[in-house]
């Protein structure tokens, strides 16, 4: 069942700091500190997926109608969804996403 789309701030499920909504009309899904996120959402803001856990950032992709994006895996699912970068974004731990593991 979906819901009305929400912008809202919320505790990361990762590294617990307070991150708050983000502006220009985008929804805000992960934590711009450790990039984690959680799976909440069907569509973006819709806060309809029942699943909840958390989103760990597994990649860093670049779309040419997007930008770079992150790839998020859910933790306890496995589903994967591509989410673009916020401007305050760490770019530190973007560019680790990077570096093979």
């Amino acid at each position: 069942m979906s819901r009305e789309a929400e912008n809202t701030g919320f505790e990361c499920g990762r590294c617990r700091r307070r991150v708050s909504r983000q502006s220009g009309g985008s929804y805000r899904n992960h934590c711009p500190h450790c990039l984690w996120s959680r799976h909440v959402d069907v569509a973006p803001g819709d806060r309809a997926a029942d699943c909840g856990a958390v989103m760990e950032p597994v990649g860093v992709d670049h779309s040419g109608k997007k930008g770079f994006v992150l790839i998020h895996r859910c933790t306890a699912c496995g589903a994967e969804d591509r989410n673009r970068l916020a401007p305050d974004d760490d770019m530190d731990v973007v560019i680790e996403l990077q570096r093979p593991r």
